[in-house]
């Protein structure tokens, strides 16, 4: 059996044995007296107030310099590393200990600084790049995507590879294309910003009168549209969707709004990627650009206007006086009167560029050429008002007061099937091609087939009329006078939320893969995920009433009474370009502390800054 090895330190002296066996020192014990604590418990004692701690200043740990050292701590040193390099494993571990014993408090403060930064490594810089994107493939929050690129170039360089961030999208599903093709500069948000747009008096503001409406268009959409520039990456896609999102919850601006004297109630809104058209009982019809700004206002109509249909730079309308007429809105004049109708156009729909049709209360449908100025087909069969009508292809349903929902053939002008199960009023109608809705006065939704019009599901839960209804893959949204809306199942057959949107009849409806909109007879428009049924947002101030709200991904159009007039409000869920520019460097402005330090790599791209203070 081997003899035991002797300490490490068996050269120094055995008098100072015990101190190099022993653990940390104990603390020093106060000279001065110490306080009873009951002393302060005395009813008659005042209570002392606690004495404050001295600020912490900072600790700067340098390397020590041999400036000031002895001989003697060369020569121990000289000895001591060759004897330390011969020492296993193990062996050093006990030598060290023995020497971390013999340390005060400060000096193992020292140790601990001087060892830190010698432990930190990156990563990144020893795993192959393949298994570091496998490692942040895992990661799903764009925030935290977003810090970690400014660490470095290293990670930049790693985050800026595209397969990341197309997993992200197809996450996050942002799939579709953005609505707007141009983006305006965006100016610093202001204090008295809202104030502004709300009509108060600023130095800013820019109000005219154009066409009936005051107008007030905030001054940073008016000048220098620059063009968006356009997502290259899957990287610079999602940033832009996110921003987009991210805006629909918490931001957005108004950079139009319009008041009008007229009392007339508007009974349709469309946007088009280049205007924004709303027509009113008072047979007018409003014309604006894409960012809200007056154009045109076509008059021509002696009675109220009930439905318009645009397509491209082509409108047509129809109205209380029975007549169809087409619109060039590029140079507001009417191109063509057509007529044949004798009652009300109650709705209207286009098939392609030159076919219009037409349903109307003398209980016929008519299918227009708009070039040629002809009727090619009257469509009989309805008992009563047609109310509704919907176009996939060459077929067209139309809804009707007489209870029946019918398809026909826009080539051959025939009818094909009748839908016959509703115990009343059919008002409002939805067809993608798979399905038909159908929504009713008897408070019930019900769906068809349209190659053999057997009714599949009837959605029952609405205790009103069910005047509002879309349809988009296997979901359906539908709003009723009760003030409710329903998110349904299509093929489920099942009402997937219940949502008490309204304290009146939901007048306007519309969603999207994220989002649902509606507006109400409350005077309030409010926003829901699609998803959870929970509520996002309420847009824009209460008014009395909302008459119409339709929206794309980047823009949001309200249209409501306020003070008995009718005002319009565009909404902006665009981001500012400068924010979407790629290629712009900037240093950084973490700590070291919040970041891998690593001398020479601290310029990170300006590009993910946006994420960072999105949610600001």
């Amino acid at each position: 059996m081997h003899a035991p090895r002797p300490s490490p330190l068996s050269g120094v002296s055995r008098a100072q044995e015990p101190l190099t066996t022993s653990h940390l020192r104990p603390l020093p014990t106060p000279t001065r007296a110490m306080v009873s604590p009951l002393q302060n418990l005395l009813p008659s004692a005042p209570a002392s107030p606690p004495t404050p701690a001295p600020s912490p200043t900072p600790q700067l740990h340098r390397l020590p310099t041999w400036s000031t050292a002895n001989e003697n701590e060369d020569t121990f040193l000289r000895d001591a590393r060759p004897h330390f390099s011969k020492l296993d494993s193990q062996e050093r571990q006990r030598f060290l200990a023995e020497i971390l014993n013999m340390c005060d408090s400060q000096l193992l403060s020292f140790v601990l600084n001087y060892v830190s930064p010698r432990l930190k490594k990156d990563p990144f810089k020893s795993l192959p790049n393949e298994l570091c994107l496998r490692v942040l493939s895992f990661i799903d929050d764009p925030k935290t995507l977003a810090r970690a690129s400014q660490v470095s170039k290293q990670w930049h360089s790693l985050l800026s590879d595209d397969l990341t961030w197309k997993k992200l999208c197809e996450k996050h599903s942002y799939y579709r294309r953005l609505s707007g093709t141009t983006a305006m500069h965006a100016a610093a948000a202001t204090a008295n910003h809202d104030a502004f747009l709300y009509g108060s008096t600023t130095p800013r503001e820019s109000s005219y009168s154009s066409n009936s409406f005051t107008s007030e268009i905030s001054p940073q959409y008016r000048i220098d549209k620059v063009r968006r520039p356009k997502a290259t990456s899957y990287k610079s896609h999602f940033k832009q969707r996110y921003m987009v999102e991210t805006a629909w919850r918490t931001g957005g601006k108004i950079i139009a709004k319009h008041i009008t004297p007229d009392q007339g109630v508007v009974t349709s809104l469309h946007l088009t990627p280049d205007y924004i058209v709303i027509a009113l009982d008072n047979a007018k019809i409003h014309v604006f650009d894409a960012d809200g700004q007056v154009l045109k206002t076509l008059t021509g109509h002696v009675m109220g206007v009930w439905a318009i249909v645009p397509w491209g730079n082509t409108l047509v309308s129809g109205g209380c006086d029975r007549d169809v007429r087409v619109w060039d809105m590029e140079t507001g004049y009417c191109k063509t009167v057509l007529r044949g109708h004798t009652s009300t156009v109650r709705c209207l729909k286009m098939s392609d560029k030159k076919t219009a049709i037409s349903g109307s209360r003398d209980t016929t449908l008519r299918i227009w050429d708009i070039e040629k100025g002809v009727c090619k087909n009257v469509l009989v069969g309805h008992q009563a008002s047609v109310r509704c009508l919907e176009i996939h292809g060459d077929l067209v349903v139309s809804g009707s007061y007489d209870t029946t929902a019918r398809i026909w053939s826009i080539k051959d002008g025939t009818c094909l099937r009748t839908l016959s199960g509703h115990f009343s009023q059919i008002y409002a109608i939805a067809f993608d091609g798979e399905h038909i809705a159908t929504g009713s006065l008897d408070t019930s939704v019900r769906v068809w087939k349209p190659h053999t019009g057997e009714c599949v599901a009837v959605l029952q839960g609405h205790t009103s009329l069910v005047g509002q209804l879309q349809m988009r893959g296997d979901k359906l949204v539908t709003g009723g006078s009760d003030g409710s809306v329903r998110v349904w199942s299509i093929g489920g057959k099942v009402c997937m939320h219940r949502l008490a949107a309204h304290d009146n009849s939901v007048t306007s409806l519309q969603f999207d893969e994220t989002r649902i909109v509606s507006g109400g007879s409350d005077g309030r428009v409010k926003v829901w995920d699609l998803k959870t049924g929970l509520l996002i947002r309420e847009l824009s101030q209460p008014a009395e009433a909302v008459w119409r709200v339709a929206f794309e991904d980047e823009k949001a159009v309200i249209l409501a009474m306020r003070g008995s007039r009718t005002i319009m409000e565009v909404f902006s869920f665009s981001p500012p370009p400068e924010s979407l520019n790629e290629g712009q460097y900037y240093s950084t402005g973490y700590s070291l502390s919040e970041r891998v330090y690593d001398p020479g790599q601290d310029t990170v791209m300006d590009e993910d800054a946006a994420f960072l203070d999105m949610e600001a």
